[in-house]
């Protein structure tokens, strides 16, 4: 089994995880510098996704565009699956797993909750379980602030512009025990039918933990869980470029991430937490 618990994919020969790291953190923060830099004094939305509340803006291609250039500059050989659908097909048996804006409504409405995922991964991310996180980094724009790990070489945090830091403060999940005793995070769907079941999972949890935050984008969500800010996230409805990078902070930071019945995290569901949290909250949420 992977040290991330359901890798199917192997690892092509010679692939360097620090160094992917290296680049995915460069790039996040680059990305994550154009984000606020070039961010109009009003966001428009452009475009809607998969419903009315499921916004596209500007930003997010032109965000999509530059980690794209960025990336396959410097290896022309990976795969790239973009939110956006500006995929490209490699021949390296590594694919970049993006989403240029994690957080779209919170950046439409200047609300610093907000982040750039970057993933570097082995296997095909669109099927669930054939795919592992090799590296990844999520910068969060808001605060200047990147997280970043390497499968087998840990999870870590710093300030980024912090010109002595390449690597910052080493990341470890929460001590809670008890789902009691938990903070959790959580996150919606657009579509109005996703919400009602969500919003009825959400009522039959609340009694059962310490509180509930809802932040907007789960990339962050994940990296607070790696950081021990949060003790457990669920959601359901997500993708694998909201979750890639996160993913992998979560269990380089001695967390588990699952899906439905302890299997891979997917579109019906990825919990993540501290072993014993983890595990009493996907009791609650799984069905």
């Amino acid at each position: 089994m992977s040290p991330q618990g359901h890798g199917a994919a192997g690892i092509p020969a010679g692939t360097d995880p620090l160094a992917l790291s290296e680049l995915a953190t460069r790039v996040a923060v680059a990305a994550g510098r154009f984000v606020v830099d070039e961010r109009p004094r009003e966001v428009e939305p452009s475009a809607t996704k998969s419903s009315p509340t499921d916004i596209v803006t500007v930003m997010d291609t032109r965000a999509e565009e530059l980690i794209r250039g960025l990336l396959l500059g410097a290896r022309p050989q990976d795969a790239f699956l973009g939110e956006e659908g500006d995929d490209h097909q490699g021949t390296s048996g590594i694919t970049w797993v993006v989403d240029p804006i994690d957080g779209t409504v919170n950046y439409l409405y200047d609300l610093p909750a907000y982040a750039v995922s970057v993933a570097a991964v082995a296997g095909n991310p669109k099927e669930p379980g054939a795919w592992q996180v090799v590296a990844g980094a999520v910068a969060d724009p808001a605060l200047r602030r990147v997280y970043h790990g390497a499968l087998g070489c840990g999870a870590y945090e710093r300030r980024w512009d912090d010109p002595g830091s390449t690597t910052g403060t080493r990341l470890t999940v929460g001590s809670v025990d008890h789902l009691s005793a938990a903070l959790v995070g959580t996150g919606f769907g657009y579509t109005p039918e996703r919400r009602l079941v969500q919003g009825r999972t959400l009522l039959e949890l609340l009694p059962k933990v310490r509180d509930i935050r809802r932040i907007g984008s789960a990339a962050l969500d994940l990296c607070a869980v790696a950081c021990g800010r949060l003790d457990g996230f669920y959601e359901s409805g997500l993708n694998p470029w909201d979750i890639a990078a996160g993913w992998l902070l979560v269990t380089e930071a001695g967390g588990v991430v699952t899906g439905r019945g302890g299997g891979p995290p997917s579109s019906a569901l990825t919990v993540a937490g501290n072993p014993a949290v983890q595990r009493e909250l996907l009791a609650v949420v799984d069905h």
